[in-house]
């Protein structure tokens, strides 16, 4: 990047992403907490009750933020024009995902938005998000808690993940954010990624190595690698080049492969 990169851009190309909440009233405190750190674009997707008064009151003042937000059927919607995604998570997986603290969360969040849009996600209060809805993040935020007691409310969750990407904003004005997209052409979105995993989950199918029936883990741990090595566009292009070229091969094979075990990964 050459230009200049202003906190009204930064602050401009982070979203903060409410997923399936139940309390209005949680999302007008968010509302309230996105604005005391100067973040402005708040999107929910299939919140239960919004708009409603009681959003508006917990609110408190941050009404722009609240009338401001725009509401999605689905996750991936949400994120369409996203060019990286950290989730929030307190529960330990089977799947581990890439672990942010708190602390570089905000750095990275920073630095990512000096390039592109980029998202934090916050799950259901009871349940927060699923296994499916990690798959779309990069990375997951953790927030150190009394191990006794870990449960934070949604609202103070987005409040200390804010607080943080207003400590990390830089003093003056950067020219060069240390970020691993190297510029906004280069940059994928999470549309484009998720084009990628509908491309290799088809081509893997088409020369046999992967059984939708049995699917175990394979593409959750696919996913998991390529949101680590966050290809640009270029890289992007040549991946689907070769997805395309390896399934025009099996095409043109006189039988369509079988997905044999023996040629399947011992572990998904």
């Amino acid at each position: 990047m050459n230009e200049t990169v202003s906190e009204n851009t930064i602050l401009d190309n982070i979203l903060i992403v409410l997923v399936g909440t139940t309390h209005p009233g949680n999302i007008g405190a968010v509302a309230r907490a996105m604005k005391t750190m100067g973040l402005r674009r708040l999107h929910l997707v299939n919140p239960k009750r919004f708009p409603c008064a009681e959003a508006t009151a917990r609110a408190a003042g941050a009404d722009d933020v609240l009338y401001g937000a725009r509401v999605f059927d689905t996750l991936p919607l949400a994120l369409a024009d996203c060019q990286w995604v950290v989730g929030a998570s307190a529960r330990i997986r089977g799947i581990r995902w890439p672990e942010l603290a708190i602390r570089e969360c905000g750095e990275q969040t920073v630095a990512m938005a000096g390039n592109g849009q980029v998202a934090l996600v916050f799950g259901r209060e009871h349940s927060g998000l699923t296994n499916e809805e990690l798959d779309l993040c990069h990375a997951v935020m953790r927030i150190p808690t009394n191990p006794a007691y870990r449960s934070l409310n949604l609202a103070s969750a987005a409040q200390i993940a804010a607080y943080e990407i207003r400590m990390a904003l830089p003093d003056e004005p950067t020219a060069e954010p240390t970020a691993p997209i190297s510029s906004d052409a280069d940059a994928i979105s999470v549309s484009e990624r998720e084009g990628l995993y509908r491309h290799l989950e088809e081509s893997l199918q088409e020369i046999g190595y992967y059984d939708p029936e049995k699917p175990k883990k394979l593409m959750r741990r696919l996913r998991r690698f390529f949101n680590r090595a966050n290809p640009d566009r270029s890289e992007l292009n040549i991946l689907r080049g070769i997805l395309s070229a390896a399934q025009k091969a099996a095409r043109r094979a006189p039988d369509p492969p079988e997905c044999k075990d023996a040629l399947r990964p011992t572990e998904r």
